[in-house]
């Protein structure tokens, strides 16, 4: 039965009109994005095979271009219609922390570097630096390492921060595994660059770990 057939609160473009995006499944999501489907199947069906096939949302969203536009009912244009969304997605993220902006809602801060850290393959180490007000000044990814690590050098943070002219910065970094739960290191290397940024001025208001799908606050375990 074609979705046009389907009573108007199951179709997802209606469903979503009338409760939200966040009422809809990953199918149905995927459903609007693709606009039609294919012989013998409905835009929802061929979602639910995609998903299916790909292991999930987040596996198709990113996936390559060859493994993409190789799904069926999926090709250029479509993986190109896909990354522009993903872009803008990033972008956005970005506008909420824009230079200027307070950072008023952790929420927002976890969501900005969770977008830029958690697809990463590999493991890497960012400070967001505020001014007195707490407002951005940028965001610095430091130090880049392998799957299992990053050396992080606290003269190369606290030099940042006086180039910056830095009052606070908000630390973090992911954990490729898709773990977000702190290492002892981490604690550690918390501790460290808290007493080096010390000594020039600088509070460090958090320290993020960044896993898949979620993250980890060390200022909210009482561990900043």
């Amino acid at each position: 039965m074609p979705i046009t057939d389907w009573p108007a609160a199951e179709r997802p473009r209606e469903k979503l009109l009338a409760r939200g995006a966040a009422a809809l499944s990953d199918a149905e999501l995927l459903a609007i994005f693709l606009r039609t489907g294919v012989a013998g199947s409905t835009a929802v069906d061929l979602a639910r095979e995609l998903l299916q096939r790909f292991g999930g949302l987040r596996a198709l969203l990113d996936a390559g271009q060859a493994q993409f536009c190789g799904g069926r009912g999926l090709g250029t244009a479509k993986y190109v219609q896909l990354q522009a969304v993903l872009e803008m997605s990033r972008r956005h993220l970005g506008e909420i922390l824009r230079r200027g902006s307070v950072l008023g809602n952790p929420n927002d801060t976890c969501r900005f570097l969770s977008a830029h850290l958690r697809d990463l393959p590999h493991e890497v180490f960012a400070c967001l630096f505020l001014d007195n007000r707490h407002r951005v000044i940028c965001f610095d990814e430091l130090f880049r390492g392998t799957i299992n690590g990053a050396s992080v050098h606290p003269r190369e943070v606290v030099r940042r921060a006086l180039t910056h002219n830095a009052a606070a910065v908000i630390l973090a970094h992911n954990h490729p595994s898709g773990v977000a739960e702190p290492s002892q290191a981490d604690l550690a290397l918390t501790a460290r660059l808290k007493n080096a940024l010390a000594l020039i001025d600088v509070v460090v208001l958090d320290h993020i770990v960044v896993g898949d799908g979620e993250t980890v606050s060390l200022a909210e375990r009482g561990q900043v």
